[in-house]
């Protein structure tokens, strides 16, 4: 990495998949990594340091929300995000770029930037690229993101193609607009599921002077068998000396189809949002805990999980009980046990790839999941990565 202060380096490797190390300001990120999203600057629900009980070495961030409320201006008074939110670890903002694609209804683009109507108060905002990278160095994270379009999976080939065109030529703006010292800058891969774009848009932004290359524009309503295949055949061609980061998705069977590919970094709201909906990620698959079964179990969560929430006697019968009512325990208990499972998830997978054998364990450990799943089949095992 150019930017000083971060290193990345590589362990470990086993077929595509790699064991490795990003070193910033803030601190050591064993590699792969899952990112819990604190995105106005706290995970719902939980404490700074609830998080990273559960392992998390680094919290997300969103640009558009903090930008709307309280401002970058109050943060950066504040003391920046580190010292705002409390975590002392490293952080990562996202540019606003998803919002191009979530606030679809409240937004205008157009080349040079995005009108958006805000959701908080109606005003009309406008952020560019130079205005994302602007408030992202007022913010203060460890690793900026470059400004991009973000298309929906459903998208046409043509809209595809434009939005691929449109966030190389803001990819360069966000590199020359200046930004905080010491801040990495990571650039985005666009192309939706035509792996072809893909590559094309890959050897446009490995060439520009970014501190790692991320893959955007997937788990937004494709296929997920498509999202797979882009992963094997795009993942293993990112620069090897680069973080390569998967944003927005976090279903364990991605995450292992991820790794397999060759992806360091990911970032989902999927954990707390389960949680939210009373569903738990298990070694067996996913839980209902709102399901009747649960209502007499003295059982965990998850039998298999060391985590606190497993350990500690939250019975089945317990959280149910407490979801049913409304009661919020529930929700705080099922967001750490989620974070945590996703954190022992990444942890067995660095120790697979260290042994040599990930492919072997994500095989037992997917065969696993699909067969105790209470919410019905996932989807299948991921293709193999091409080389």
């Amino acid at each position: 990495m150019k930017t000083p202060g971060f290193q990345f380096e590589v362990l470990h490797a086993d077929g595509a998949a790699r064991r490795g190390r990003l070193s910033t300001p803030h601190g050591t990120v064993d590699t792969p990594a899952f990112m819990p999203v604190g995105t106005h600057g706290s995970v719902k629900g939980l404490t700074a340091e609830e998080v990273a009980a559960t392992g998390a070495q680094v919290m997300l961030a969103n640009t558009y929300h903090l930008w709307l409320r309280p401002g970058a201006d109050v943060v950066n008074a504040l003391g920046s995000l580190h010292a705002f939110t409390r975590w002392p670890r490293t952080m990562l903002t996202d540019s606003g770029g998803f919002q191009v694609f979530s606030l679809a209804s409240l937004r205008k683009i157009d080349d040079d930037g995005v009108t958006f109507r805000s959701h908080v108060d109606g005003a009309m905002c406008r952020l560019t690229p130079e205005g994302s990278i602007r408030i992202q160095a007022t913010l203060g994270a460890d690793i900026a993101m470059a400004f991009d379009e973000c298309p929906a999976g459903d998208a046409d080939r043509a809209t595809v193609e434009s939005a691929v065109a449109r966030t190389t030529r803001w990819a360069q703006r966000c590199l020359a607009t200046p930004r905080r010292e010491g801040q990495a800058l990571f650039g985005i891969v666009q192309g939706g599921t035509h792996v072809d774009l893909r590559h094309a848009h890959l050897a446009e932004i490995a060439a520009m002077d970014f501190d790692g290359i991320a893959l955007g524009g997937l788990s937004v309503g494709e296929e997920t068998a498509a999202m797979h295949e882009v992963l094997a055949e795009v993942a293993p061609t990112m620069p090897a000396a680069r973080p390569r980061y998967l944003m927005g998705v976090g279903a364990p069977r991605d995450l292992i189809a991820g790794v397999l590919a060759g992806i360091d970094m990911f970032d989902c709201v999927l954990p707390t949002r389960n949680a939210r909906n009373g569903q738990a990620l298990t070694w067996h698959g996913r839980a209902n805990i709102k399901q009747s079964r649960n209502q007499r179990s003295d059982a965990p969560i998850d039998s298999q999980c060391d985590g606190p929430c497993c350990t500690t006697g939250y019975s089945r019968g317990y959280l149910r009980h407490l979801f049913m009512g409304g009661e919020m325990v529930a929700l705080r208990v099922l967001s750490l046990h989620n974070l945590y499972f996703l954190g022992a998830l990444m942890r067995g997978m660095r120790s697979a790839i260290e042994a040599g054998r990930v492919r072997a364990w994500a095989d037992e450990t997917l065969t696993r999941m699909r067969e105790g799943d209470e919410l019905g089949p996932a989807d299948d095992v991921p293709p193999s990565p091409k080389s």
